[in-house]
């Protein structure tokens, strides 16, 4: 049994160590010769939301958490396997988007955007340009769970459809609406059943160089078999690059212990290099096909090794240079409002590709707007 000696002794070590932190920091800041933080506390009348602004401020001017939360963060992640808010640890060593495998395992909260919203903007977007003569192909790419869900828990196995609720209502609606998409969730599927390459990375949530290969295919595919493009004149080849990298996963965790500990990824990629010439892809704004994107198109394209993405390998396939208008986790709105305040890019188009991760339904940024097509100069000119 403890003694009363013994709890008295813990107790005072607990308000000394709780004690010594705004302490330290204190002095810290004198030596400075700075204010200290903690005086504002006392100057003025706080609500619960300015309380909580001043928490988080001190949080991160904190000398003490600085130094301790690597370490903290280390031993969580090797003794308990959490990996913080926004990463999630599976198994085998891969790591998984948190707030994706929130947006496809859990139900949307009131006033979160749904499949309904953003079906509605799909349907307004290719309405506009079809009134140009321009068609819309939309791809939505899986999240990495919902391609590997067995690889997030043993208690999953490999999916049979797709698990996303709000996923799920998007594809019926699209194609109850008759607005064309590209069912990446049935392609991977069916690349898992047969094929032992991997689509995604282990330490980032993007696709493999195959889970983009298997995209690339599924797209050009689907324009050239519609007749809304012939193959164009222009002739490619690859060449084989290497990168080796953390992935977006492990640098959200911040901690350079843990990537100590980490091994980088090795990606095997290929740039697309024209023949003619022997240099990379370049994109070209007066190409009859603009693709919209998000991360998934910057992935080896503007990323290292560089013109080995998405629309460098579409380009390949299609035999033409591409125009496209990228922006990081911006796809379900961000691109459309670009494209607006970019009206040269609808020139002489006739198809628009428009890429979005699946989490974007519930997550996109700005939501799923409807945003106007810019006014071209050929439509000035009419008027």
């Amino acid at each position: 049994m403890k003694t009363p000696l013994y709890n008295r002794l813990l107790i005072a070590l607990f308000l000394l160590i709780v004690g010594a932190v705004p302490l330290v920091q204190t002095l810290v800041e004198l030596r400075r010769g700075e204010r200290p933080q903690v005086f504002d506390l006392f100057t003025e009348w706080k609500d619960q939301a300015t309380l909580r602004a001043f928490e988080q401020t001190m949080e991160r001017a904190s000398v003490t958490a600085r130094a301790l939360r690597p370490w903290m963060q280390a031993a969580q992640f090797f003794g308990l396997h959490e990996a913080g808010e926004k990463a999630l640890v599976g198994r085998d060593g891969w790591l998984f988007y948190a707030p994706g495998v929130a947006a496809t395992t859990q139900r949307a909260k009131a006033g979160n955007t749904s499949s309904s919203e953003a079906i509605a903007a799909a349907i307004d977007f290719r309405d506009q340009l079809a009134s140009r003569g321009i068609r819309l192909l939309v791809v939505p790419v899986p999240n990495k769970e919902s391609v590997y869900p067995d690889r997030l828990t043993h208690e999953m196995s490999s999916p049979t459809g797709i698990l996303s609720s709000e996923s799920r209502a998007f594809m019926e609606q699209c194609k109850k609406n008759n607005v064309e998409v590209v069912d990446l969730f049935a392609t991977f599927r069916d690349v898992r059943r047969t094929s032992p390459e991997l689509l995604y990375l282990a330490q980032d949530s993007h696709w493999t160089p195959a889970g983009l290969s298997c995209a690339v295919n599924a797209v050009a595919t689907r324009l050239l078999e519609n007749t809304w493009l012939v193959r164009g004149n222009e002739r490619y080849e690859v060449r084989p690059a290497a990168a080796q990298r953390y992935g977006d996963l492990v640098r959200m965790l911040q901690s350079p212990l843990i990537e100590a500990h980490l091994q980088p990824e090795v990606v095997r990629a290929e740039q697309v290099v024209r023949i003619s010439d022997q240099k990379l892809y370049v994109d070209d704004p007066a190409s009859e096909v603009l693709v919209l994107g998000d991360s998934f198109l910057r992935q080896y394209e503007q990323d290292e090794p560089g013109q080995a993405g998405f629309v460098a390998h579409l380009g390949r396939a299609l035999g033409r240079p591409l125009a496209s208008i990228v922006n990081d986790g911006g796809a379900s709105t961000l691109v459309r409002q670009e494209l607006f305040r970019r009206p040269a890019l609808l020139a002489h188009k006739k198809v628009v590709v428009w890429e979005f991760v699946e989490r974007d339904l519930r997550l996109g940024t700005e939501g799923w707007a409807k945003v106007p097509l810019p006014i071209t100069l050929a439509l000035r000119v009419g008027r």
